[in-house]
């Protein structure tokens, strides 16, 4: 049996996040709903969340603050910004640094619910999120930002460094160019931009991923000439949150 759909709904006003819920959740959907940004970015970042309905002008946590730590944590989860007329460079600035679409209150019951039908079935293409992934002995766990060769030897990924890793992972058959890392991990606009940035992520990535024990260490990330990084054959997804390991073996 297939689980419901399970959308976040952040909204501070009142008024419109319960008549939002109240048809999403006639509709047949679940729903999560936040009243700040903060709190709002915790529910969206849940196990299960299919999509985010994001308003921009939140307490605490502003929504493009939001829509960008998003971004690096679940780069494939589908969000829908619902915006105030009168604020279309926010808009414009939310779709460039990857929301999937925006719909402008005041909205209607059938224009909210077909944009949210529009965005789940364009999402139902992208790749999966993968939550742990295997290099040689060791086991990269990106909610924890964590390499593991042994319950003793461990090392850190930065932010950024893990949303790089993960992103190439869930797009492993294809070659990612430098601009859609730039977009889809920092959220920024490519257009005239010249950066070595994503280039020196992956130099240290390289680093951090090496078997501290000496051991050869498959390749992490490669090169692909004129079009950017991808994802070595050997760094692969595994199917459940992965226990240490040891030789190859669970420790």
């Amino acid at each position: 049996m297939t689980a419901p759909t399970r959308i976040a709904v952040i909204e501070d006003e009142a008024p419109i996040r319960r008549g939002v819920v109240d048809v999403l959740r006639a509709s047949g959907y679940q729903v999560a709903e936040a009243s700040d940004g903060a709190r709002g970015l915790e529910e969206a970042n849940r196990p299960g969340i299919d999509l985010v309905l994001l308003d921009l002008l939140l307490p605490l946590l502003d929504g493009l603050e939001v829509l960008r730590q998003l971004r690096k944590a679940r780069p494939t989860l589908p969000v829908i910004i619902l915006t105030a007329r009168g604020t279309e460079d926010d808009r414009v600035r939310g779709l460039k640094m990857g929301a999937d679409d925006y719909v402008v209150k005041p909205f209607s019951a059938r224009e909210l619910l077909a944009r949210v039908e529009a965005v789940l079935r364009r999402s139902t293409g992208r790749p999966a999120e993968i939550a742990t992934a295997r290099l040689g002995r060791a086991v990269i766990d990106f909610a924890r930002r964590e390499v593991r060769w042994s319950e003793r030897e461990r090392g850190e990924l930065s932010e950024t460094e893990s949303a790089i890793l993960s992103y190439l992972v869930s797009n492993r058959k294809r070659a990612v160019s430098r601009e859609e890392l730039l977009q889809h991990v920092w959220g920024i606009d490519t257009a005239g931009l010249e950066t070595r940035t994503v280039d020196m992520h992956i130099a240290r990535l390289r680093v951090k991923l090496r078997d501290p024990s000496g051991r050869s260490t498959p390749e992490a990330v490669l090169t692909v000439r004129a079009h950017g990084y991808m994802a070595g054959p050997d760094l692969v997804p595994l199917a459940e949150p992965a226990t240490a390991v040891v030789a190859g073996r669970p420790a």
